[in-house]
Protein backbone atom coordinates (compact mmCIF):
# COMPACT_ATOMS: atom_id res chain seq x y z
CA UNK A 1 0.00 0.00 0.00
CA UNK A 2 3.10 2.19 0.23
CA UNK A 3 1.96 3.96 3.43
CA UNK A 4 4.16 5.00 6.31
CA UNK A 5 3.64 3.89 9.91
CA UNK A 6 2.81 7.48 10.85
CA UNK A 7 0.02 7.49 8.26
CA UNK A 8 -1.47 4.19 9.44
CA UNK A 9 -1.14 4.70 13.20
CA UNK A 10 -4.21 7.01 13.70
CA UNK A 11 -6.43 4.71 11.64
CA UNK A 12 -5.19 1.63 13.50
CA UNK A 13 -5.81 3.42 16.81
CA UNK A 14 -9.41 4.15 15.80
CA UNK A 15 -10.00 0.52 14.76
CA UNK A 16 -8.47 -0.63 18.06
CA UNK A 17 -10.67 1.72 20.14
CA UNK A 18 -13.73 0.56 18.18
CA UNK A 19 -12.87 -3.04 19.04
CA UNK A 20 -12.22 -4.33 15.53
CA UNK A 21 -8.47 -4.74 16.14
CA UNK A 22 -6.36 -5.77 19.10
CA UNK A 23 -2.94 -4.24 19.63
CA UNK A 24 0.00 -5.98 21.25
CA UNK A 25 3.17 -4.05 21.99
CA UNK A 26 6.15 -5.11 19.88
CA UNK A 27 3.99 -7.60 17.98
CA UNK A 28 1.46 -5.59 16.02
CA UNK A 29 -2.24 -5.38 15.29
CA UNK A 30 -4.62 -8.33 14.96
CA UNK A 31 -8.23 -8.64 13.85
CA UNK A 32 -10.34 -9.21 16.98
CA UNK A 33 -12.88 -11.37 15.15
CA UNK A 34 -15.80 -9.24 16.32
CA UNK A 35 -18.42 -7.89 13.95
CA UNK A 36 -20.02 -4.47 14.32
CA UNK A 37 -23.14 -6.21 15.64
CA UNK A 38 -21.16 -8.03 18.34
CA UNK A 39 -19.48 -4.78 19.38
CA UNK A 40 -22.85 -3.03 19.60
CA UNK A 41 -24.25 -5.85 21.76
CA UNK A 42 -21.25 -5.60 24.09
CA UNK A 43 -21.79 -1.86 24.36
CA UNK A 44 -25.50 -2.26 25.14
CA UNK A 45 -24.71 -4.87 27.77
CA UNK A 46 -22.26 -2.48 29.42
CA UNK A 47 -24.91 0.19 30.12
CA UNK A 48 -25.49 0.30 33.88
CA UNK A 49 -28.51 1.24 35.97
CA UNK A 50 -26.38 3.63 38.05
CA UNK A 51 -25.74 5.75 34.94
CA UNK A 52 -29.41 6.03 33.91
CA UNK A 53 -31.45 6.01 37.13
CA UNK A 54 -33.64 8.99 37.86
CA UNK A 55 -35.13 10.45 41.02
CA UNK A 56 -37.89 8.30 42.54
CA UNK A 57 -41.22 9.94 43.31
CA UNK A 58 -42.27 8.74 46.75
CA UNK A 59 -45.21 9.07 49.12
CA UNK A 60 -45.55 7.97 52.73
CA UNK A 61 -47.75 5.00 53.74
CA UNK A 62 -50.21 7.35 55.49
CA UNK A 63 -50.71 9.54 52.40
CA UNK A 64 -54.32 9.55 51.19
CA UNK A 65 -55.25 8.05 47.84
CA UNK A 66 -56.49 11.51 46.76
CA UNK A 67 -53.11 13.10 47.57
CA UNK A 68 -51.31 10.26 45.75
CA UNK A 69 -53.40 10.87 42.62
CA UNK A 70 -52.54 14.59 42.80
CA UNK A 71 -48.84 13.78 43.26
CA UNK A 72 -48.91 11.42 40.31
CA UNK A 73 -50.34 14.11 38.02
CA UNK A 74 -48.19 16.95 39.37
CA UNK A 75 -44.99 14.92 38.99
CA UNK A 76 -46.15 13.50 35.62
CA UNK A 77 -45.26 9.89 36.51
CA UNK A 78 -47.07 6.59 36.14
CA UNK A 79 -45.77 4.97 39.31
CA UNK A 80 -45.33 6.17 42.87
CA UNK A 81 -43.19 4.39 45.43
CA UNK A 82 -44.56 4.07 48.95
CA UNK A 83 -42.02 4.44 51.73
CA UNK A 84 -41.92 4.20 55.48
CA UNK A 85 -39.37 5.96 57.64
CA UNK A 86 -36.17 6.92 55.85
CA UNK A 87 -36.97 5.92 52.26
CA UNK A 88 -37.58 2.26 53.18
CA UNK A 89 -39.57 0.78 50.29
CA UNK A 90 -42.86 -0.75 51.44
CA UNK A 91 -44.98 -0.65 48.30
CA UNK A 92 -45.68 0.57 44.78
CA UNK A 93 -48.68 2.50 43.49
CA UNK A 94 -49.50 2.25 39.81
CA UNK A 95 -52.17 4.09 37.85
CA UNK A 96 -54.15 0.88 37.89
CA UNK A 97 -54.04 0.66 41.72
CA UNK A 98 -55.29 4.24 42.04
CA UNK A 99 -57.97 3.74 39.39
CA UNK A 100 -59.32 0.69 41.27
CA UNK A 101 -59.47 2.74 44.47
CA UNK A 102 -61.20 5.64 42.71
CA UNK A 103 -63.81 3.37 41.09
CA UNK A 104 -65.09 2.26 44.49
CA UNK A 105 -67.40 4.53 46.40
CA UNK A 106 -64.72 5.41 48.93
CA UNK A 107 -63.87 8.82 50.28
CA UNK A 108 -60.43 9.09 48.65
CA UNK A 109 -59.14 11.58 51.21
CA UNK A 110 -59.80 9.07 54.02
CA UNK A 111 -58.19 5.97 52.45
CA UNK A 112 -54.41 5.64 52.96
CA UNK A 113 -52.30 4.36 50.06
CA UNK A 114 -51.14 1.44 52.21
CA UNK A 115 -54.58 -0.11 51.62
CA UNK A 116 -54.35 -0.15 47.81
CA UNK A 117 -50.61 -0.44 47.08
CA UNK A 118 -48.73 -3.48 45.84
CA UNK A 119 -46.68 -4.72 48.78
CA UNK A 120 -43.29 -6.31 49.25
CA UNK A 121 -42.31 -9.03 48.32
CA UNK A 122 -44.40 -8.68 45.13
CA UNK A 123 -42.31 -5.74 43.94
CA UNK A 124 -39.71 -6.14 41.19
CA UNK A 125 -36.52 -4.20 41.94
CA UNK A 126 -33.05 -3.63 40.55
CA UNK A 127 -29.75 -2.50 42.02
CA UNK A 128 -27.17 0.12 41.01
CA UNK A 129 -24.75 -2.47 39.65
CA UNK A 130 -27.36 -4.19 37.44
CA UNK A 131 -27.28 -3.64 33.70
CA UNK A 132 -29.94 -1.62 31.92
CA UNK A 133 -30.71 -4.76 29.89
CA UNK A 134 -31.48 -6.62 33.14
CA UNK A 135 -33.80 -3.82 34.32
CA UNK A 136 -35.60 -3.77 30.95
CA UNK A 137 -35.97 -7.55 31.10
CA UNK A 138 -37.49 -7.29 34.59
CA UNK A 139 -40.02 -4.75 33.33
CA UNK A 140 -40.95 -6.92 30.35
CA UNK A 141 -41.22 -10.20 32.31
CA UNK A 142 -43.36 -8.68 35.05
CA UNK A 143 -45.25 -6.25 32.79
CA UNK A 144 -44.56 -3.13 34.85
CA UNK A 145 -43.84 0.43 33.76
CA UNK A 146 -40.91 1.02 36.10
CA UNK A 147 -38.68 -0.63 38.67
CA UNK A 148 -37.28 0.97 41.80
CA UNK A 149 -33.52 1.06 42.21
CA UNK A 150 -32.77 -0.13 45.74
CA UNK A 151 -29.95 -0.98 48.12
CA UNK A 152 -30.05 -3.13 51.22
CA UNK A 153 -30.87 -1.05 54.27
CA UNK A 154 -31.20 -3.74 56.91
CA UNK A 155 -33.06 -6.94 57.68
CA UNK A 156 -35.47 -7.48 54.81
CA UNK A 157 -35.57 -3.73 54.14
CA UNK A 158 -34.68 -1.88 50.95
CA UNK A 159 -33.81 1.79 50.65
CA UNK A 160 -35.11 3.32 47.42
CA UNK A 161 -32.45 5.41 45.70
CA UNK A 162 -33.80 5.78 42.16
CA UNK A 163 -36.02 4.41 39.43
CA UNK A 164 -35.75 3.02 35.93
CA UNK A 165 -38.75 3.53 33.64
CA UNK A 166 -39.74 2.60 30.12
CA UNK A 167 -38.92 6.18 29.19
CA UNK A 168 -35.40 5.70 30.60
CA UNK A 169 -34.94 2.64 28.39
CA UNK A 170 -36.25 4.53 25.34
CA UNK A 171 -33.90 7.46 26.10
CA UNK A 172 -30.90 5.10 26.29
CA UNK A 173 -31.95 3.49 23.00
CA UNK A 174 -32.22 6.89 21.27
CA UNK A 175 -28.84 7.97 22.66
CA UNK A 176 -27.30 4.79 21.27
CA UNK A 177 -28.81 5.47 17.87
CA UNK A 178 -27.53 9.03 17.82
CA UNK A 179 -24.01 8.41 19.17
CA UNK A 180 -22.88 5.00 17.94
CA UNK A 181 -20.45 5.14 15.05
CA UNK A 182 -19.00 1.69 14.44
Amino acid sequence: MHLTRATLRPDLAILTMAGFLEARPRVGYFYSGKSANQLLIEHIQSLMVKDYKSRPVVVQEKTSVYDAICTMFLEDVGTLYVVKGQNRLSGVLSRKDLLKAAMGNHELTAVPVSVVMTRMPNIVTCKLDDTLVHAAGQMMRHQVDSVPVVRIAGDEEWEIIGRITKTTIARAFVELGENISI
